[in-house]
């Protein structure tokens, strides 16, 4: 092979690297955890977003869900430490406070901690990037950080095999789940998954025992259930009580409870979510702002 020969070959060859590597994503960069207590997971990037400003209210708002608050509270405050804590399956009714629970307990954990303690971290994984579940881990192991990922509305439908995925980011797998992480999730459903979903399963398997344990056994994976039910009357009026009271709003006891009544019969339901709106209403009627 002559010289010239050699030449022209090593310059086609340094043109196909340079194509390659054009073709190459480039690494996820590192991400600044200083930047905010809370992100959102981007999967496209992928990324962590930092929160700026979170959506949430004070943990002293939340009524009517006293002994779960007190149970993932002291979960948290755990994890925080470094002590053992679970994973939790917030689950039940709709607009009970469910995820404002979650965001509310971080804050508070991140308000009594010492000062040279490190911030808590809260990262928000969406339901349908929970794919990416095993790589956000990877990211967040060697941070000097403990980090709650939290997954809002978490539930799979027919034909849907993510599931596997959380399952084994949650505790499968030869690594397990990083010291640094623990997972939080709110659900309608107790089990993820819908009734006519595994009861498909129990009239069609082979072996339908087998069949409804492998879909049941991913709440399993969650050490906290913990149980949100629709409020009492009286459970609805105290929190439309307390959000009139923290947010001043100028109206006297009597007009408050009938018109709150009233808007729950409209709604055909009282929950947390109902109060917040009335909230919202009675305060857009008095031309008044709503404190942050």
């Amino acid at each position: 092979m002559t010289d010239k020969t050699l030449e022209s070959l090593n310059e086609k060859l340094e043109r196909l690297i340079e194509t390659v590597a054009r073709l190459t994503p480039p690494p996820t960069p590192a991400p600044d955890f200083d930047a905010a207590d809370c992100f959102v997971w981007q999967a496209e990037g992928p990324r962590l977003q930092p929160v700026e400003r979170v959506n949430r209210v004070d943990l002293a708002l939340i009524k009517g869900v006293d002994r779960v608050r007190d149970i993932l509270l002291d979960n948290t405050r755990r994890f925080a430490s470094g002590l053992p804590a679970n994973n939790a399956l917030l689950w039940g009714a709709r607009g009970m406070g469910k995820s404002s629970l979650v965001k509310a307990v971080h804050a508070e954990v991140n308000c009594a901690r010492p000062d040279d303690a490190p911030a808590l971290k809260l990262i928000e994984i969406h339901r349908e990037d929970i794919e990416g579940l095993p790589k956000l881990m990877a990211l967040v192991k060697a941070a000097p950080y403990r980090f709650i990922l939290f997954c809002d509305d978490l539930s799979f439908d027919q034909d849907d095999t993510s599931y596997k995925s959380l399952k084994a980011a949650l505790e499968g797998g030869v690594e397990g789940r990083p010291a640094n992480v623990i997972l939080y999730a709110t659900s309608n459903r107790r089990h993820l998954l819908p009734r006519d979903m595994i009861e498909n399963e129990r009239s069609t398997a082979i072996n339908p025992s087998e069949a409804v344990e492998e879909k049941v056994s991913l709440s399993d994976r969650f050490g906290l259930w913990l149980g949100f039910h629709k409020c009492s009357q009286d459970e609805y009026l105290s929190m439309i009580q307390s959000y009139a009271s923290y947010h001043d709003l100028p109206v006297d006891a009597e007009t408050l409870r009938t018109e709150a009544l009233e808007w729950a019969t409209t709604r055909g339901s009282r929950s947390g979510r109902v109060a917040w709106q009335f909230i919202q209403e009675l305060a857009g009627r008095f031309g008044k702002q709503l404190k942050e």
